[in-house]
């Protein structure tokens, strides 16, 4: 008989972030709120208190990519809004060494962010590749960066950056929990087996 497969919410050597539970409420999550600031802000906090060995991020997106549809995985990602032309090209901040793109080291997709809900096109976003927009992934990604921890995304694509996207989105929030939980369970089980040597249990407080 196989094994029973771990529970998101029982490795201290995983940090699950999503912004509201209403996109994933489980215990042991922690929900930084919406935007860049708010999950700089509480995902630093927590590293502060834990060095987890990944950090793992889920939440909802807006899609680009007609092709794409249910839970995606990030491979990169960019910061969309930083617009500080002609100090610098969109996308950079000025008198910054960067990196401007963070990659998981997974396959997948584009991911554009930025504090705006998309609702129109942006030709820029297309002429970058992106494939799908959120609002708090470039800067969990660029914490994990800077305190050298991993990290990987996971994204539901809850709607089509339009101008239905505002009641699509709230159709639509709570419906990749389960995708997304079936996916962290499996790392938890290969961080399990790897040799963490710990438990899974997730303690992260919101």
């Amino acid at each position: 008989m196989a094994s029973p497969q771990p529970e998101p919410a029982d490795s201290p050597s995983i940090l699950i972030v999503a912004a509201l539970a209403e996109e994933l409420d489980h215990p042991g999550v922690l929900h930084t709120g919406l935007g860049k600031i708010n999950a700089a802000y509480a995902v630093t906090r927590e590293l502060q208190r834990r060095r987890p060995k990944l950090v793992v991020n889920y939440g909802t997106v807006g899609g680009l990519n007609p092709s794409l549809a249910g839970l995606v995985e990030i491979r990169r990602v960019l910061q969309v809004d930083m617009e500080a032309e002609p100090l610098a090209p969109r996308g950079q901040t000025p008198f910054s060494p960067g990196p401007f793109a963070l990659d998981s080291g997974s396959d997948g997709v584009v991911c554009g962010s930025g504090d705006r809900f998309v609702t129109a096109v942006d030709p820029w976003l297309l002429q970058h590749g992106v494939d799908v927009v959120d609002m708090e992934l470039f800067a969990i990604a660029s914490v994990c960066q800077r305190e050298g921890i991993p990290w990987r995304s996971f994204k539901y694509i809850s709607d089509h950056a339009d101008r239905d996207s505002q009641t699509s989105w709230q159709g639509h929030i709570r419906e990749g929990q389960e995708l997304f939980l079936a996916r962290v369970g499996e790392l938890a089980l290969t961080y399990s087996e790897g040799g963490s040597g710990e438990g899974f249990r997730s303690d992260a407080r919101s």
